[in-house]
């Protein structure tokens, strides 16, 4: 772990997607809740469904190790072929081209009989779709919510980011960081990975002072 005022080196981000590192708040307890009560859900087919940068991926990450099952992009399932009464989750399916083999093999993977954990950006019930038959399998969904987080859970998203980056910010920086962002897990990750490619960029720590620098940055390009 490296400190602000030590000069950034060219090492890739590291990001731990285990329980240990999960950051548990009221935006996302009932999700987190859900996940850790598998397999006792009340059906084998469930979702997660936030906005940008709020979870989801780490969450399915989790169950993954759960349930010894694999993750698969909606954008692919039609490639990837299915295993009888497996474990699959299948990230964001309203993200993904509604296509005939898209849909095909989203049912063929709801009527296996295998568990099966979907996420999305809006609710399963408004996910677009060719196939009808997929309309009442989505609308079923046992769904949960993770909405967008409170200022005590991006500070945390933010220590997290910069963690996972081998470096160690004081809270003033990440204080001035909050004050100016969206409030939104998507506009923390980008900044803490826009201010670290700065850092490294002008081989200089990561300070208030750059804080400042790459604010003033994206407001002059603003158009």
């Amino acid at each position: 772990m490296r400190s602000s005022s030590q000069l950034p080196l060219p090492l890739p981000p590291h990001c731990s997607l285990s329980r240990a590192d999960l950051i548990v708040a009221p935006a996302n307890e009932r999700a987190v809740a859900f996940i850790e009560s598998w397999p006792d859900w009340p059906a084998r087919a469930a979702a997660l469904y936030g906005p940008a940068g709020c979870g989801k991926t780490h969450l399915a990450s989790i169950w993954r190790e759960m349930s010894g099952g694999r993750i698969v992009a909606a954008a692919k399932i039609a490639e990837q072929g299915l295993r009888s009464g497996e474990a699959l989750a299948i990230e964001d399916v309203d993200l993904a081209d509604v296509s005939s083999a898209r849909d095909a093999a989203l049912f063929a993977t709801l009527e296996s009989g295998g568990w099966i954990l979907l996420t999305g950006r809006t609710p399963p019930a408004n996910w677009a779709h060719a196939l009808p038959d997929l309309a009442s399998r989505f609308s079923g969904l046992t769904a949960l919510s993770l909405w967008e987080p409170d200022e005590a859970l991006l500070a945390a998203l933010a220590r997290k980011l910069f963690s996972d980056r081998q470096l160690l910010v004081p809270e003033t920086i990440i204080e001035a960081m909050l004050r100016r962002l969206d409030r939104s897990p998507a506009a923390v990750r980008d900044f803490v990975a826009e201010l670290d490619a700065m850092a490294l960029a002008e081989a200089r720590p990561v300070s208030l002072a750059l804080v400042r620098n790459v604010i003033a940055g994206r407001e002059a390009g603003s158009p």
